[in-house]
């Protein structure tokens, strides 16, 4: 819907066009042809990526790097002076957050402020991108952009217990500073250009994380969703193109035609979803086998009585299954095998991997409760009673099962065959009404290279010509896209703010000369990610204070030159894995299986999918409960409340940019949860174990954990005076001896002293960490 929505409104602005204005667009006849691999088009983002020259500025002690030469030359320009650099306690919280995506420690934040060594900026920028933590962060930032998921979404929403390979993938590969041309090349065609290499097989499932729907009737329509989300997913991410505007007809404002979609659409035309490649056996893999051969034990007499029965009409209920499908899927399903073309091998993969036991039973469901005399058989009741009730005995059991691991790999490959099913230009996008057809080809405004495809003998070949091209350095759009959303994401804006637009209908770079500068340098380091980040980290813009200037407010109400460093609040994840951090109880393990922390108990999660199993299974170990937001188990019908609160990225699309809102919602989530009054209960025991007895230095010490700096004389008299308040309160309410204290928690070797004090100074800590400090960066 919102495709279609969003192509009626630019087909609307685009009627609204002048016939000249559209004209001066299109390349006059006489123009000579572009040079080999260059652009049709005169749109800026087509063009090639050169490196500018760097601007000479006047101030030019405040240029560390090129950077900032590029920033200042236009605020120079217009008159305005960059602002003073932020103090050193700001800037390692700053730096944290933005690296880490967790706040630092206090003893971080005094070691980075204490440290007087020239060269003190450029070893904490190296300690964090050598941190672990660093891939995490980043990883997250990627996996919005790949609809990332452990569920499928639509009315079952079944579990992707596979999916979290994928996202360690992505993790490791930031950490380890894989090269993003590689990085990208491995997502696209890992499987063809790296055969054997079991990562490069897990990377592939950047394609396969599209909402799926097992139901579906029409594999051959689900077919065209699968593709035509993976084509919209790899225009939008890697190329900043909106090309799902191309798939109903002609882009009304980009020139990407009908025709240039579906031939990029065909790069993935032989692709499918393989779910069941064994994983390489380490622990996960070994644990997950031991506790599910402990189910199949457990339910060993349980499944053999159900075969039996769906044994004694087990070709009639693989054959009335089989017949539920539409039309064109069933022309596939009844072709005998040698007789299948590629199209036929992708309807018989899929139905061959939604068809299970439970599948084969609505045969027995339909002739035991039909009222229909002709459809109802007595015999099959009976046995349909049976089944039911061995259903509901194999329920019993699910706990037995493996909640969040596997032992296999989910993929996209080619199904070992290297002929591709043909594809063709859709009338208004309906997979139903082909018109011509085409083959892959990349769209003519942006380059009129070929694609050099070298069929292999398990796969067609197409997708490593699209990922090299894709990867070229002669393509115009790769580095720029990329680059812009790290900048994004340290500045709050891209240099081009719609960052997935780089097309007509997307605002222009304001400092085009600096994203040139970045991607030119980008691709020459060897698509170093660190590389980037640590230039801006060490740059002098990035060191900015975020100090509000009248100034600066009348000369750029929108900040877009930056001479005031942005302040943002912090995303979903920060908040949360913050919290924990603040209480002592974030846990540092990387990757593996995700986890399922608590949910508040007025969120029913009991009806779960088809077989039956609660959506959401909480984590017995409560280590497992208090690891990074990034590991939460991301079900695409429950998203987990904190998260969802601090407007999570939505796995339904690829997710570009995190909106920011300010809702009511958001403050009583932080002051109702059950979790955090936890966590505000923990961090009051952290600090009175680290501060001691003395009020004064215990809020201090909170300042100090939550917001990396002093409380000043203000904070310290109206906190002082908040706890005598809360104090007279708690004692009044637990006078008749009914009020439960809360007191803090994990409080070691000291005395606790008077339990309602005790009991008030969790309520400041708590107040204090719903501060608005607390959930910005400045």
């Amino acid at each position: 819907m919102k495709i279609k929505l969003y192509c009626a409104v630019v087909w609307g602005l685009a009627l609204a066009l002048s016939d000249a204005a559209q004209a001066a667009e299109e390349k006059p006849a006489t123009e000579a042809a572009a040079p080999a691999g260059q652009s049709k088009s005169k749109l800026w983002s087509y063009q090639p990526v050169k490196a500018p020259a760097v601007p000479e500025v006047q101030q030019k002690d405040w240029v560390r790097t090129a950077i900032d030469a590029f920033v200042l030359a236009p605020l120079e320009a217009k008159g305005i002076k960059p602002s003073q650099d932020t103090d050193r306690a700001s800037f390692i919280r700053r730096a944290t957050l933005d690296v880490w995506g967790v706040i630092p420690t206090p003893e971080e934040v005094d070691a980075f402020v204490n440290d007087k060594s020239p060269d003190a900026y450029e070893k904490l920028a190296d300690r964090l991108l050598a941190s672990p933590k660093y891939g995490e962060r980043q990883g997250r930032k990627w996996l919005d952009l790949a609809r990332y998921a452990d569920s499928t979404g639509f009315q079952n929403d079944n579990d992707r217990l596979n999916m979290w390979r994928y996202r360690d993938y992505v993790i490791n590969s930031f950490n380890q500073d894989k090269p993003y041309s590689r990085f990208i090349q491995e997502q696209l065609a890992g499987d063809e250009l790296w055969p054997g290499d079991e990562q490069a097989l897990v990377a592939t499932g950047f394609m396969a994380q599209f909402p799926d729907n097992s139901n579906s009737r029409d594999l051959v329509q689900r077919k065209y969703q699968i593709t035509t989300d993976i084509t919209d997913t790899v225009g939008k991410v890697v190329l900043g193109q909106t090309v799902e505007c191309a798939r109903c007809h002609n882009h009304k404002f980009d020139k990407i035609s009908q025709k240039d979609y579906f031939s990029l659409q065909s790069f993935f035309a032989n692709i499918a979803p393989v779910d069941n490649i064994p994983a390489k056996k380490g622990e996960v893999e070994k644990a997950y086998e031991q506790q599910y051969a402990k189910w199949e034990e457990a339910t060993k007499e349980i499944r053999a009585k159900k075969k039996a029965i769906i044994d004694t009409h087990r070709e009639e209920a693989l054959k009335y299954h089989k017949e539920r499908y539409l039309t064109d899927s069933r022309e596939a399903i009844f072709k005998p095998k040698e007789q299948w073309n590629a199209r036929d091998r992708w309807v018989n993969h899929r139905l061959a991997n939604v068809t299970d036991e439970g599948s084969l039973e609505s045969y027995f469901r339909e002739k035991g409760e039909s009222t229909d005399a002709k459809t109802r058989d007595p015999k099959i009741a009976e046995q349909w009673a049976e089944l039911e009730k061995l259903d509901k005995e194999l329920k019993k059991f699910n706990d037995l099962k493996p909640t969040t691991s596997s032992n296999t790999i989910s993929a996209m490959t080619e199904l070992g065959h290297p002929d591709a099913p043909p594809s063709y230009v859709f009338a208004v996008g309906d997979h139903e009404k082909p018109l011509e057809e085409v083959q892959p080809a990349f769209p003519e405004a942006i380059t009129d290279e070929k694609p050099d495809i070298k069929p292999l003998p398990f796969s067609s070949g197409r997708r490593s010509a699209l990922a090299k091209w894709i990867t070229s350095p002669t393509n115009p759009l790769t580095a720029r896209v990329f680059t812009n959303r790290i900048w994004d994401q340290y500045f709050g804006k891209g240099i081009v703010t719609t960052v997935s637009d780089f097309g007509k209908a997307g605002q222009k770079p304001t400092h085009p000369e600096l994203l040139d500068y970045l991607a030119s340098k980008f691709v020459n380091d060897g698509w170093s990610v660190k590389k980037l980040h640590r230039e801006i980290l060490l740059s002098s813009v990035y060191r900015q204070s975020s100090d509000y200037r009248e100034d600066v407010a009348k000369a750029d109400a929108e900040n877009q030159w930056l001479a005031v460093f942005p302040r943002q609040r912090l995303e979903a994840e920060q908040v949360r894995d913050s919290l924990l951090a603040a209480a002592g109880k974030l846990e540092e393990k990387v990757g593996g299986p995700s986890v399922y922390p608590p949910l508040p108990k007025a969120i029913n999660t009991a009806s779960g999918n088809f077989q039956g199993d609660p959506a959401w299974k909480t984590s017995k170990d409560v280590h497992d409960q208090n690891r990074r937001s990034l590991y939460i188990f991301t079900r695409r019908s429950i998203p987990y409340p904190i998260l969802d609160s601090f407007n999570m990225a939505s796995p339904q699309e690829a997710h570009s940019k995190r909106e920011v809102t300010t809702t009511p919602l958001q403050a009583l989530t932080l002051y109702n949860s059950e979790l955090i009054f936890d966590w505000s209960k923990s961090l009051a025991g952290r600090v009175i174990n680290e501060a001691g007895e003395d009020e004064e230095d215990r809020i201090s010490r909170l300042y100090q954990i939550l917001f990396a700096r002093q409380p000043n004389d203000g904070e310290k008299e109206s906190l002082q005076a908040f706890l005598n308040e809360q104090e007279a309160i708690i004692r009044a309410k637990a006078a008749d001896g009914k009020f439960e204290v809360n007191v803090p928690a994990g409080v070691k070797d000291k005395p606790l002293g008077d339990p309602v004090r005790a009991a008030a100074f969790v309520d400041l800590v708590h107040v204090v960490a719903n501060s608005n400090e607390f959930i910005y960066r400045f």
